[in-house]
């Protein structure tokens, strides 16, 4: 557990709030940090392709609330942006604009990734970082496939000859995507 003593700030849709605020009163906070931003692929239409099939693996936050933990989203993208993504993909989960240095100082500037925070009354403490392929862990996808006799079908599986299998990631789509027919291409954007 690390300390934190940084005023953190960001812009939701009703307005300033900061990393406290974020809590929504509760002891715990998880914080997505979702790739949607001018420099990233597909805006300003759509959000990266792997952080869409992680929100779209988010349950009911009713289940994390519960448990005294609230769960948001953050990116660099202004609210009105998150706002028409939202709608977009029909997302409800709070998500937030980053207005300062919270992304570089949580290391995931450059990428996404999952931090997980304390709150002792007023003071928040840093407990849990994790990116890459160990933030699969919240999607249900990826454990449901791997339970599955063909899997991810992805080619760094050891599947015996003939099994369907495509470079890892390349299958990802937002979820409004894949009736066009391109689900075993790959056009993602890492």
């Amino acid at each position: 557990m690390v300390g934190i003593d940084k005023d953190y700030r960001f812009e939701g849709p009703d307005g300033e709030a900061t990393l406290l605020d974020l809590f929504d009163g509760r002891r715990q906070l998880i914080v997505y940090r979702f790739f949607f931003e001018p420099w990233v692929a597909r805006w300003p239409d759509g959000g990266c392709e792997g952080c869409s099939m992680v929100v779209d693996n988010i349950g009911h936050l009713a289940h994390l609330n519960a448990r005294d933990t609230s769960l948001v989203v953050v990116s660099a993208a202004p609210q009105a942006d998150i706002d028409r993504y939202k709608q977009r993909m029909g997302w409800t989960l709070p998500w937030f604009t980053t207005t300062d240095d919270f992304s570089e100082d949580f290391d995931v500037d450059q990428y996404f990734g999952l931090n997980v925070f304390l709150r002792e009354g007023d003071r928040l403490f840093h407990t849990y970082y994790t990116t890459g392929r160990a933030a699969e862990a919240i999607g249900s996808v990826w454990s449901l496939l791997d339970l599955t006799p063909l899997g991810r079908q992805e080619e760094w599986e050891d599947s015996p000859e003939g099994y369907p299998q495509t470079p890892p990631y390349g299958w990802w789509r937002l979820h409004d995507e894949y009736e066009n027919g391109a689900a075993n291409g790959s056009t993602s954007d890492r």
